[in-house]
């Protein structure tokens, strides 16, 4: 018995010991394609909710998170066709009123004029590290944003590490421009 509860002792001394990074919280689900509780919608865009997804292909708006975050990884497939024009808004300064100079945009834009800030970028502030299609395919971003720092994923592949402390906190948006646009599966974790 005494060797049972020394090594009950033991074990739990060594969670206690875990480095902060291994403590983390659990992912929330921010949307699970069943409701849109917890989201706001601004703008025209015609979002639907279908097959655990929520998409739009028409109209001009974003579903704005009703809680901001500050330091965070965000991770969440979309589905886009080609000429779609989409971004996920993040630390966004006015919940109200979305654009790409009051929010980072981790852009979804595949065929933009300007290829500078296409899918993977963050618009005026990084260019993507590869050039990678995401029309006609499920596709993952994970996004995070740790004091200064910004590090966006698509698909397993890095396409930004940069830094900037323009915004601090605020709440997520996704964003439909054009196209058909499909998000689901998307959920938060916050970093402390």
């Amino acid at each position: 018995m005494n060797r049972s509860l020394t090594l009950v002792l033991g074990l739990a001394l060594a969670l206690v010991a875990l480095p902060a990074s291994a403590q983390r919280p659990d992912w929330t689900t921010l949307f699970d394609g069943s409701d849109l509780d917890g989201w706001n919608a601004i703008g025209s865009a015609n979002w639907a909710l279908g097959d655990d997804a929520v998409s739009a292909n028409s109209g001009n708006g974003f579903l704005v998170s009703e809680m901001p975050y500050g330091d965070f990884e965000l991770r969440l497939e979309f589905w886009v066709d080609e000429p779609a024009n989409s971004g996920i808004f993040i630390r966004c300064a006015d919940p109200q009123s979305v654009n790409d100079r009051n929010c980072y945009e981790v852009n979804i834009y595949d065929t933009r004029a300007d290829q500078t800030y296409r899918t993977g970028g963050i618009v005026h502030l990084a260019a993507p590290n590869a050039v990678i299609n995401t029309g006609g395919q499920w596709n993952t971003y994970h996004i995070t944003a740790q004091g200064s720092r910004l590090i966006v994923s698509l698909n397993g592949d890095e396409m930004i590490d940069t830094t900037d402390d323009q915004f601090a906190s605020g709440p997520v948006a996704l964003q439909y421009g054009a196209g058909v646009v499909r998000f689901r599966n998307v959920q938060i974790r916050a970093l402390d």
